[in-house]
């Protein structure tokens, strides 16, 4: 589900620049390889859609995860609760352009913090896209301090590009696999003693 997540929001920040299919200035990439010579690389007038990190949401951990159909319960593993954190690389060929794609990108999430299958459009036909069901994530700008910005820099090459970074909370993953079922309790038999 993370790849789904990351191509969905991919599409619909490339349907806001008004993006043809050829001209998509969003791509999904590590911007730690990308070729940073703009002569010999079409790859360079891009914006780059990184994976920087993801992290499990602590406070759904505990949840259990049953279904009850009529008289019988479904036990299933605990769903896994991820939080993703996602760089937007600006590697354009000038950086006033930069910025600018920068900025688009932050208004874009300003308008539109919450997706769901209602309110999002992508192509099914991609490889892995046609099983998507019911999702909810929101997006939320994420600011790490100047230390951490370096750390982020360092780790991935060096070279710092006009970027942003942004939350999404909280994806969902689930195998479908059963592991136990049970019958409802619909009774309670015995008697109860006075202590």
């Amino acid at each position: 589900m993370i790849f789904e997540v990351l191509q969905i929001i991919r599409e619909e920040v490339n349907n806001f620049f008004n993006a043809t299919i050829e001209e998509e200035p969003v791509f999904l990439d590590n911007i730690a390889f990308i070729d940073t010579d703009v002569s010999e690389s079409s790859e360079t007038n891009n914006i780059v859609l990184t994976l920087l990190h993801l992290e499990e949401e602590a406070t759904l951990k505990n949840v259990r995860n049953y279904r009850i159909e009529g008289t019988k319960v479904a036990y299933k593993n605990n769903k896994v609760y991820l939080n993703l954190y996602i760089l937007f690389a600006a590697n354009r060929t000038g950086y006033k352009e930069s910025l600018k794609s920068i900025s688009k990108i932050v208004a874009f999430f300003q308008s539109k913090r919450v997706f769901t299958q209602a309110n999002t459009s992508f192509d099914r036909a991609l490889e892995g896209m046609d099983k998507i069901k019911n999702f909810k994530f929101l997006i939320e700008l994420y600011t790490p301090s100047f230390e951490e910005m370096n750390f982020i820099w360092g780790t991935l090459g060096g070279k710092q590009y006009p970027s942003v970074i942004y939350k999404v909370s909280v994806l969902e993953i689930e195998r479908d696999i059963l592991q136990a079922e049970g019958s409802v309790i619909t009774e309670i038999n015995g008697s109860l003693n006075q202590l």
